[in-house]
């Protein structure tokens, strides 16, 4: 699938030059760094927040008599 991405142009050279180091393309390079980013997201657990819960029969009668949330 072909896209097009606006890159930094010191951002692109640096790609490009590492790729002709590492013996690359730049086509490799960009989608071995995407599928880094998507694998490291994917491991991550996401947050759950602890249920703080108390017994009890809801809000005291004063804050009640106030009606809405504030």
């Amino acid at each position: 699938m072909k896209t097009t991405v606006n890159l930094p142009d010191e951002l692109l050279r640096e790609a490009r030059e590492l790729a002709r180091r590492e013996g690359t393309t730049l086509q490799e390079l960009i989608e071995t760094g995407l599928r880094g980013v998507v694998r490291q997201h994917s491991a991550e657990a996401p947050f759950v927040l602890d249920d703080a819960s108390v017994g009890g029969n809801g809000l005291r009668a004063e804050f009640r008599a106030r009606g809405g949330s504030s």
